[in-house]
């Protein structure tokens, strides 16, 4: 990353952690609810889609206030981390790590996992629902990540991939899986940050190919670390995927061809932008990132 994009992108995480923190303070809590979906929101996260959707504001407007925007990536990182929270579980994935430390269901238990899922998944759209926006905008945000986020986004990506466990799918079906799986909330999080800024329907279409691109290519590169990084530089048990025998694009491509994938896809991220000025220089920084990126 370079030290411009370094410093936005840290400067997005402290904006989104301090809202976060505002929205879910912490608070006496017998049931143990709240302090497991803190737990979850706070255990490390990288905030890309949050980033996304600040970065995808600023290119539409430079100017935009980007307390806007707040509630947005705010309700995208409880989405994204009620998904890990349940991702984890062990009728799911069964993972004991995430981002280096025990998984919910093992630093609380089960039932508390899926209620601080649960919780996280409804805070998302009622962050949307109290923002200071004019409703019809409101109404269009919570669409989009209803959209991305249920049966006809991520949730489906995630039925496909337990249905394709000891299954050899083709680069399609993989594609597929993906685009709904892990591809839905990142062309949302680009979506909603640029209709909360104004975009036209054109700046949409056209974000959405930079969006789709990028949400397969940060599914190849998580691929690719399943098999090249370590378990201490993940945060997860490395070989995960392997061991579960689930298909991934280095089991059906084999790493080098997976890697030149990768590079396609981030070629075809930085092609869509083409239309757009120097205020895009975030979303073109954040798409080396995320083929850069070691964990």
């Amino acid at each position: 990353m370079t030290e411009n994009f370094s410093q936005f992108a840290l400067s997005c995480r402290q904006r989104v952690d301090s809202a976060l923190d505002h929205y879910l303070p912490e608070q006496s809590d017998p049931t143990q609810l709240l302090t497991a979906m803190r737990y979850s929101l706070f255990n490390g996260g990288k905030r890309v889609r949050p980033i996304l959707a600040y970065a995808a504001a600023l290119a539409i407007n430079p100017k935009v206030d980007l307390a806007e925007i707040d509630p947005i990536a705010c309700s995208l990182e409880c989405l994204h981390s009620y998904s890990l929270v349940h991702d984890d579980l062990p009728a799911m994935d069964d993972d004991d790590l995430r981002r280096g430390k025990p998984t919910c269901h093992i630093a609380f238990n089960e039932a508390t996992a899926i209620l601080a899922g649960d919780g996280l998944q409804t805070l998302a759209f009622e962050l949307l629902l109290d923002a200071k926006a004019p409703a019809e905008l409101k109404l269009q945000l919570v669409r989009q990540l209803a959209n991305a986020s249920g049966a006809k986004g991520m949730v489906l990506g995630q039925a496909i991939d337990l249905a394709a466990v000891d299954k050899q799918l083709n680069l399609f079906e993989l594609e597929t899986m993906h685009r709904y799986k892990t591809g839905a909330l990142i062309r949302a999080s680009v979506a909603m940050g640029a209709i909360a800024a104004g975009a036209s329907n054109e700046q949409l279409n056209t974000l959405d190919g930079y969006a789709a691109a990028i949400g397969l290519a940060f599914q190849v590169q998580d691929d690719i670390l399943d098999v090249t990084a370590d378990t201490a530089t993940l945060g997860k048990q490395q070989g995960a995927d392997i061991a579960r025998n689930k298909p991934t694009y280095v089991s059906l491509l084999g790493l080098e061809t997976a890697q030149t994938k990768a590079t396609e896809l981030h070629r075809q991220a930085l092609a869509a932008l083409d239309i757009f000025a120097e205020q895009a220089s975030y979303l073109r920084q954040l798409a080396d990132y995320i083929i850069q990126r070691a964990s």
